[in-house]
């Protein structure tokens, strides 16, 4: 889930300036490093016509490359890869799996990338889905499909990279784009290498899939930029229940392909750590949408968000814990709920009521929390509204 209660300053935010000489000094370490090993140095892609490098490496048969332009690869087939990541502490890499669709007529470049969250499972799924599904020798165009962004979160099914640095600190990755190939930490550096070397320069249009996060639960929910005319066509070409409309955080990998000129925007396929086999269905559905409208693949249109009467809205609010205890929801997702109605009630290990959340105002349900106990500052309910709509009245949160 990309939104949540991420925008404070934290200790690693802090220490960052703290450490700009080291990284001024580990960019020229680094930069002497790439010209003796002869490989590229820090931002240069296949943009910059280097091309599609090979290391020289296979990895379970499929070969290793540090930069891709798909302009390179053979059409009317599909092409694997392992993509080589920032180094870990051991010197070996992070490796990123990637598929590309190139089909045999030229056209239009899409990018489905999953696995930036490493707790969220059915993004994973809905890209091999989609991957599975297409036939090269008659597309037109190109699909590349990256599948596990932040492997080592993948690995423990975590959200956050783990970064060894000072410490183990767990960074999210989806704060860190466009990243920087010459950062003091890992997860920015890995951020840089993925989107100058194998997304910028061979993505028109990107999908980056999510969830919400562990401990929570969504709704079939797009967050995008509906302001933008190209984004907003893909985004309503999905049968889901609710649109976000909305920037939110900086150094979002969306926000950072939208910077670069590449439209993009974030679907959300309900709950972590699990196959949805319901959500990925319309996630299939509308990702399919998207390639037919951009000429890739042939074929009507299906279902879209005229047809699950869509709820578009521009403004949300998360409802936070203000005590300690477990918690009893009322309301249930995709639920509207008016200002003043009780959404969940929380008592302590007596069984004793300690607080009572009700909505400050009208709207809809969009993520509520699934694990039953909360600590203060844990949001419980996020609702969404539309700004225009009237607040409902005053309401106190207990």
């Amino acid at each position: 889930m990309t939104i949540g209660n991420d925008q404070s300053v934290d200790r690693r935010g802090f220490m960052i300036g703290s450490v700009a000489t080291v990284g001024a000094a580990a960019a020229l370490v680094t930069g002497t490093a790439q010209a003796q090993s002869g490989s590229t140095s820090a931002g240069l892609s296949a943009a910059d016509g280097k091309g599609t490098v090979f290391t020289g490496d296979t990895i379970g048969g499929k070969p290793v490359i540090s930069s891709l332009d798909v302009a390179d690869l053979e059409p009317g087939k599909k092409h694997s890869f392992y993509f080589q990541g920032v180094q870990m502490p051991t010197g070996q890499h992070w490796y990123v799996s990637v598929i590309v669709a190139k089909g045999s007529g030229s056209g239009k470049r899409l990018g489905l990338i999953s696995g930036v969250h490493g707790d969220e499972m059915s993004p994973v799924h809905t890209v091999q889905t989609v991957m599975n599904g297409l036939d090269p020798t008659s597309m037109s165009g190109t699909v590349i499909a990256v599948f596990d962004v932040s492997r080592p979160a993948l690995e423990g099914m975590a959200r956050r990279w783990p970064s060894s640095g000072r410490g183990i600190d767990l960074v999210d990755i989806n704060r860190q784009f466009p990243g920087d190939e010459n950062a003091p930490d890992a997860p920015s550096r890995h951020a840089g290498l993925l989107f100058n070397r194998l997304l910028r320069s061979n993505l028109d249009y990107a999908i980056d899939f999510h969830t919400a996060a562990t401990g929570m639960d969504m709704t079939a929910f797009h967050l995008a930029r509906m302001d933008l005319p190209e984004v907003r066509a893909m985004a309503e070409l999905y049968p889901i229940d609710q649109i976000f409309d909305n920037a939110a955080e900086p150094g979002l990998l969306a926000n950072a392909l939208i910077d670069a000129g590449i439209p993009a925007f974030t679907p959300e396929i309900g709950r972590p750590r699990i196959l949805d086999h319901d959500m990925i269905a319309l996630f299939v559905e509308g990702t399919t949408n998207v390639l037919k409208h951009h000429g890739i693949v042939s074929g009507p249109i299906g279902r879209t968000s005229k047809d699950s009467n869509v709820f578009v809205a521009d403004g949300m609010m998360p409802i936070i814990a203000t005590h300690g205890g477990f918690v009893e929801l009322l309301v249930g997702l995709n639920e509207a709920v008016q200002a003043g109605q009780k959404l969940a009630v929380q008592r302590n290990t007596f069984g004793e009521i300690v607080a009572e959340y009700n909505a400050p105002r009208s709207g809809e349900v969009g993520a509520r929390r699934t694990d039953a106990t909360a600590e203060p500052g844990t949001p419980i309910v996020f609702m969404i509204f539309d700004s225009a709509s009237p607040v409902g009245g005053d309401a106190l949160v207990e």
